[in-house]
C-alpha cells in the first residue's frame, strides 16, 4: 500500500493527517524527511515549549558575522526554557513557519555590558596537575571553568604572571549590540521527555 503526500487533508486536521500517514513510512530516512515536511507544514506559532528550527545570521554593529546557521543545518531549540536569550525568544514569539525576522538586541538584552567584576586573578596552581596539558595556559585561550556552585563558565586568559593567571569571564559578545536576521523553518510541540530533559531530541538535537 502506498500513500500520496498532498496538502489536501480531506477534512482532517493536521495532526490527524500526520498520525494516519505515519504507519506507511517505516524506513528511518523516509520518516525523517517526512517529519521535516510535516513540521514545515505546521501552523503552530513560535511559543513556549515548542521546538523551533531556524536559519539565522548574527551580525555585530561593525558588520562582522559572529554566528550563523543555514537551512540544511538549522538551529533547533525549545522556545521559552532558557536555551536562548530571553529577548531573542520574545522577538520570535508568535511567528509562523516561513516568516522572516530581522531585529537588533541592545547589549543589555544580549550578553550584558563588559564589567571588571568578571575579571579575576586565580592562583597558577589551579592549572597544575598531572592531567592538565603543559601548554594549557596561553594568552587568548578560552578555558572551561566552574564557579563555586559548579556552574560551567568559559574564561579567556588575558595575563599570565609568575604565580597568578588573570582571566576574563565576560561573555565574548558582552557590550555588543546583536543584529539577527533569519527565517522560521519548522515548529512543533516539544515532547514530555524533551521538556523533562531540557533539550531537543532527534534531528538537530541531542542523541542519547
Amino acid at each position: 500500500m502506498t500513500a500520496s503526500v498532498t496538502t489536501n487533508f480531506k477534512g482532517k486536521s493536521y495532526s490527524q493527517f500526520r498520525d494516519n500517514l505515519a504507519p506507511y513510512f517505516m524506513v528511518p530516512q523516509i520518516c525523517g524527511y517526512l517529519r521535516y515536511i510535516l513540521n514545515s507544514m505546521s501552523n503552530l506559532p513560535v511559543a513556549p515549549n515548542h521546538v523551533v528550527s531556524i536559519s539565522y545570521t548574527l551580525s555585530l554593529a561593525d558588520g562582522e558575522v559572529a554566528d550563523f546557521a543555514e537551512a540544511d543545518a538549522p538551529l533547533v531549540f525549545i522556545h521559552g526554557i532558557g536555551q536562548t536569550l530571553d529577548a531573542f525568544d520574545a522577538r520570535l514569539e508568535g511567528l509562523n513557519v516561513g516568516d522572516g525576522f530581522s531585529f537588533q538586541l541592545p547589549a543589555e538584552e544580549g550578553y550584558g555590558m563588559h564589567t571588571d567584576e568578571w575579571i579575576v586573578e586565580l592562583p597558577k596552581s589551579v592549572f597544575g596537575g598531572d592531567d592538565v596539558p603543559a601548554d594549557l595556559l596561553q594568552l587568548g585561550a578560552m578555558l572551561p571553568m566552574q564557579d563555586q556552585d559548579g556552574n560551567p563558565m568559559d574564561g579567556e586568559v588575558i595575563e599570565i604572571g609568575d604565580d597568578t593567571v588573570k582571566m576574563d569571564f565576560n561573555h565574548p559578545l558582552a557590550g555588543e549590540a546583536l543584529h539577527f536576521t533569519g527565517t522560521i523553518l519548522a515548529v512543533r510541540e516539544a515532547t514530555a521527555e524533551e521538556l523533562d530533559h531540557g533539550h531537543v531530541h532527534g534531528e538537530g538535537g541531542h542523541h542519547h
